[in-house]
C-alpha cells in the first residue's frame, strides 16, 4: 500500500551549492507590465479630463456663480447688520478718525447717539406692544362686528327680510374661509420655490457686486482695461498695495474707504485725484509702488504718476485714459501761428503741454538750462525748439556749438553769430573758445558802469558731454576737457553759471546719458531749468533733475524709451508747477528740421542780417602762467599791478586790457592765486613754478580722474 503513494508535492533536489540562483535581467511579463501601463494611462487620461478647457470653463462657471450666492449673503447680511445696529456709524467715526478729520468724527459721533436713542425709545415701545394690541384688537373687533350688525339690520328694514341681518357677517365668514382656503393651496408650493427665490435675489445682489474672484469672471468681464475711474477703483488699487497699515485702515473704514479720495477731477487726457493717506502709511512707500497701482488701476506703469500736493500725507494721482499718452499732441504754435514773436524779458516759450492738456510755457529769462536724456529721443528738438521761439526776440544774440553735427542746428546759419558744427576735437577747443569769449563779455558787462542795459547773449552747446570728455590739451598744458579746475571747458562753464545770469549771458547745454564724468556734479547744479527725457536709472534722474524733484515724485526713468519721444519731465521756476509739486512731466512740440528753418527765416526777417562765424578767432598763442613767470623774474613775489604792467610791456596785444579780474581769472583753480602780504594783492612766484612743473602733458583731467 505504502509503494504506491504518488507524493503532492515535489521533493526539491539536493544541489552541493546553496546560493540562490536569481537573473539579474528577468524577462518583464504580462502580470508585471500591464498594471505599471495602465496607471500612466489612467493618469494622462484624468490630466487631460483635468485640464481640458471645457473643465476649466465648467470649473470657473460653478465657482463664479457659487461666489455671487455666497457674495451676496455676506453683503445682505452686512446690510441687514447695518441697519438693525450702530456699526456704519461706528466705522464712519473711524474713517474719519483715521482721516484727521475730527469734526466729521463728532458729527457722526452725534448722529450715532440720536440713533441709539431712537432704537431705545423703539424697544421701550415693544414692551407695551402686546398690551396695546389686545387693546386694538378688541376694540377693533367691536366696532366690526357693531358696524356689520347695523349694515344687517339696514339690509333687512330695505329688503324686509330679518334674514339679512347676519347677512354682512355671514359675507366676512365666507372671505375668511376662501382665503384659507387659498392660502391652504398656494402655502406647499410657496415653501418650496421661497426659497429658490431667496437664493436667486441673493445671487442677483452678489452678481451685480461682482462678488467672485477675478479668475472665475468671463474674459469679457476680466478685461477691464481703460475701464472709468470710479471712487471704488481707487480704493480697491489702493488697499491692494500690499502695504499692511493701508489695507488694515481701508478694511475697518468699510465702504468708507472712500473718504480718503477727495474729489475725482478731470485734468486733461485723464483723471487726478488726491488721497488722504491713513495715519502709519506715508507717502514714500506708495510712490514706491507705482507699477503696482497701475496694474491694480487697470493701467500701464507710464499712464498713472504719483505726486505730492501741499496738504500733508497726501499723494496726487494723475491716471491718463487707457492708450490716451499714445497719441500724438497737436503742432507748436511756432508753427502754427505765423505773427508769433518772443520776448525774452517777459515772454513764455510755448514748448507743449501738461499731462492735463494744458499749455506749458517755459520762461527763459536769465535762466540756465540744462537739457539730458538718453540718445535718440528728442533732446535736440526740445532744445532747439526753446532757441528757435527765442530767436524771434530780434535782440537775442545766439552762440551757438553743435557737437554732434548733422545739421540740426544748421537753421541759425545766419541767426547766430557763432555756430560750430561737429564732433572733433578741434570742434571742441573751438567750442571751448567760444564759452571763454562768453566769460570774457561777461566780465566786460560787469565791469561796465552800473545800470548799463546789455541785450540777452545765449549761449549753446548740444552734445556738451562730447566737450567733458575731450581729451585735448592745449599749448599752456591745460586739458579742455574733464571736471577738475585745470579743464578749460568745465571752469569757462563754471564762471557763467556763477555770475553771466546778472548781465544776461546764459548758457544752455545738451547732454545725453549723464554720468559723473561726462556731466559733473557742480556744471548739473548750476543750471536753472533742468529738464531731462526718458533716463535708464533712478541714479541718472537724480543727477538730471536732483534729488528734490525725484524725491517729490519726478521719474523721467520709468518713461518709455522710444514711446515716449519727445516727453520731458522739467524742474525750474520757469514753468508753471502746481503747488506742492518739485517737477512737471511735459510733452514738447515736435517741431522737425523743415518746420524748423521756416521758424529760423522769420527770425532772420527781423534782424537786418548776421554774419555767422563758423570758427573762433583766434591771436598768437600765449600761456599766460609762463609769462606771469617770465615777468616775475626772480622776486618771491611781485603785486598785482606791477604784474600787469609787466605782461602788458611783454605783450600788448595779448595782456594790454587785461585787469585784475582777467589775472584772477587765469590763476583761479590753479593753487597759484593772488593772496595777500602785508595788506596788499601779490603773486607768488614759488606757486607758479609749482603750478607749471605739475602740469600733465598729455590726456585729459577726466582721464585722469
Amino acid at each position: 500500500m505504502t509503494d504506491n503513494v504518488v507524493p503532492l508535492f515535489k521533493e526539491p533536489t539536493t544541489s552541493t551549492d546553496t546560493t540562490p540562483t536569481t537573473d539579474p535581467n528577468p524577462t518583464p511579463t504580462a502580470a508585471t507590465v500591464r498594471p505599471s501601463r495602465v496607471w500612466k494611462r489612467t493618469a494622462r487620461s484624468l490630466r487631460m479630463v483635468v485640464t481640458h478647457e471645457r473643465t476649466r470653463t465648467a470649473a470657473r462657471l460653478v465657482a463664479r456663480h457659487g461666489m455671487y450666492v455666497i457674495g451676496g449673503t455676506r453683503i445682505t447680511a452686512k446690510r441687514t447688520w447695518d441697519g438693525r445696529t450702530g456699526s456704519r456709524y461706528e466705522r464712519m467715526i473711524r474713517a474719519a478718525e483715521a482721516a484727521g478729520n475730527w469734526e466729521e468724527a463728532k458729527e457722526w459721533e452725534d448722529r450715532l447717539t440720536r440713533f441709539r436713542a431712537a432704537r431705545h425709545h423703539r424697544r421701550m415701545d415693544l414692551l407695551k406692544a402686546p398690551q396695546d394690541a389686545a387693546r386694538s384688537a378688541l376694540f377693533g373687533t367691536g366696532l366690526t362686528v357693531g358696524g356689520l350688525l347695523a349694515m344687517g339690520i339696514v339690509l333687512a328694514i330695505a329688503n324686509k327680510d330679518i334674514r339679512d341681518v347676519i347677512a354682512p357677517i355671514s359675507a366676512v365668514i365666507e372671505a375668511i374661509r376662501w382665503i384659507v382656503h387659498v392660502g391652504t393651496i398656494v402655502w406647499g408650493p410657496a415653501v418650496t420655490i421661497g426659497p429658490w427665490l431667496a437664493l436667486l435675489a441673493l445671487w442677483g445682489v452678489g452678481r451685480q457686486r461682482q462678488t467672485a474672484p477675478q479668475w472665475a469672471l468671463p474674459a469679457q468681464q476680466r478685461d477691464d482695461a481703460g475701464a472709468p475711474i470710479t471712487p471704488s477703483i481707487v480704493v480697491t488699487a489702493l488697499r491692494d498695495l500690499g502695504i499692511g497699515p493701508l489695507r488694515g485702515a481701508i478694511k475697518e473704514m468699510g465702504d468708507a474707504g472712500a473718504g480718503m479720495l477727495g474729489p475725482i477731477r478731470i485734468a486733461g487726457c485723464g483723471v487726478e485725484v488726491d488721497v488722504t493717506l491713513p495715519s502709519g502709511v506715508s507717502t514714500a512707500e506708495v510712490q514706491g509702488r507705482r507699477r503696482k497701482l497701475a496694474e491694480n488701476l487697470a493701467r500701464h506703469e507710464h499712464e498713472v504718476f504719483i505726486t505730492l500736493p501741499t496738504a500733508a500725507r497726501t499723494v496726487r494721482l494723475w491716471i491718463a485714459d487707457s492708450g490716451a499718452l499714445d497719441e500724438p499732441i497737436g503742432p507748436s504754435p511756432l508753427v502754427t501761428d505765423q505773427t508769433a514773436t518772443a520776448n525774452y524779458k517777459t515772454g513764455k516759450a510755448p514748448w507743449g503741454q501738461d499731462l492735463r492738456g494744458d499749455a506749458a510755457r517755459m520762461s527763459l529769462y536769465q535762466r540756465m538750462v540744462l537739457i539730458t536724456g538718453l540718445s535718440n529721443q528728442g533732446k535736440t528738438a526740445a532744445l532747439r525748439a526753446l532757441a528757435l521761439w527765442l530767436a524771434l526776440d530780434r535782440t537775442v544774440e545766439f552762440r551757438i556749438a553743435d557737437l554732434k553735427g548733422v545739421g540740426d542746428w544748421g537753421m541759425f546759419d545766419g541767426l547766430a553769430t557763432t555756430l560750430i558744427q561737429g564732433p572733433t576735437d578741434e570742434h571742441v577747443i573751438e567750442a571751448t573758445e567760444m564759452v571763454e569769449g562768453l566769460v570774457a563779455e561777461m566780465e566786460r558787462r560787469i565791469q561796465a558802469p552800473p545800470g548799463t542795459v546789455f541785450p540777452p547773449l545765449v549761449g549753446i552747446v548740444d552734445e556738451a558731454q562730447v566737450a567733458f570728455m575731450c581729451p585735448a590739451v592745449g599749448d599752456d598744458k591745460r586739458p579742455y576737457g574733464g571736471s577738475k579746475a585745470t579743464s578749460r571747458y568745465f571752469m569757462a562753464v563754471r564762471k557763467i553759471h556763477n555770475q553771466g545770469r546778472a548781465v544776461d549771458v546764459v548758457l544752455w547745454e545738451g547732454t545725453q546719458d549723464p554720468t559723473d564724468q561726462n556731466l559733473p556734479k557742480l556744471v548739473r547744479e548750476g543750471a536753472h531749468t533742468r529738464v531731462s527725457l526718458v533716463l535708464g536709472t533712478e541714479s541718472q534722474a537724480r543727477m538730471a533733475l536732483g534729488d528734490k524733484a525725484v524725491d517729490g515724485g519726478a521719474a523721467p526713468h520709468l518713461l518709455r524709451q522710444g514711446l515716449d519721444k519727445g516727453t520731458v519731465v522739467v524742474a525750474s521756476d520757469g514753468i508753471t508747477i502746481p503747488a506742492g509739486q518739485a517737477s512737471i512731466t511735459v510733452r514738447t512740440h515736435y517741431v522737425d528740421t523743415d518746420q524748423a528753418t521756416a521758424v529760423a527765416e522769420r527770425a532772420k526777417a527781423l534782424r537786418d542780417g548776421v554774419t555767422t562765424a563758423h570758427t573762433v578767432a583766434r591771436g598768437p598763442a600765449v600761456d599766460p602762467l609762463a609769462d606771469i613767470l617770465t615777468v616775475l623774474g626772480d622776486n618771491p613775489r611781485v603785486l598785482t599791478q606791477d604784474v600787469l604792467k609787466r605782461l602788458a610791456a611783454l605783450n600788448e596785444d595779448a595782456y594790454g586790457g587785461w585787469s585784475f579780474l582777467d589775472l584772477k581769472r587765469v590763476l583761479d583753480g590753479t593753487g597759484a592765486e593772488p593772496y595777500k602780504s602785508d595788506g596788499r594783492m601779490v603773486i607768488g612766484r614759488d606757486r607758479i613754478i609749482r603750478v607749471l612743473a605739475g602740469r600733465p602733458d598729455t590726456g585729459s583731467a577726466s582721464a585722469a580722474e
